[in-house]
């Protein structure tokens, strides 16, 4: 199954380009979903985390979790440049005051 997942996130990310920044999680429905998706998925991997560590469960479920994220990752990127949306750059701020900069304007939902 991991073998899968990394054939998939491969296959995927060869048709994107390379990620040099942060991005803030954006770019369409579907992107946004798969967002959701991947926060719930390292929600649960962090869960099972104290599990392995006391021997409570094989490592496997939490391999499998960690290459799921990423696949969710580069599904939601995918999703973004499918639909002709924009990733936002995330740019740190150094006033706490201030508000998240981004790159680019918040999307326009092109499906």
């Amino acid at each position: 199954m991991v073998t899968e997942l990394e054939h998939w996130i491969d296959e995927y990310q060869s048709q994107l380009p390379p990620l040099k920044k942060f991005i803030i999680p954006s770019g369409g429905k579907s992107s946004t979903h798969l967002h959701v998706a991947r926060a719930v998925c390292r929600r649960a991997e962090r869960r099972i985390v104290p599990l392995v560590r006391n021997s409570q469960i094989d490592i496997e479920p939490a391999r499998y979790l960690n290459r799921l994220s990423d696949f969710l990752f580069v599904a939601a990127r995918y999703a973004t440049a499918n639909q002709g949306n924009e990733e936002r750059i995330y740019h740190r701020v150094d006033n706490v005051n201030d508000s998240v900069s981004v790159e680019n304007p918040p999307y326009t939902d092109k499906s």
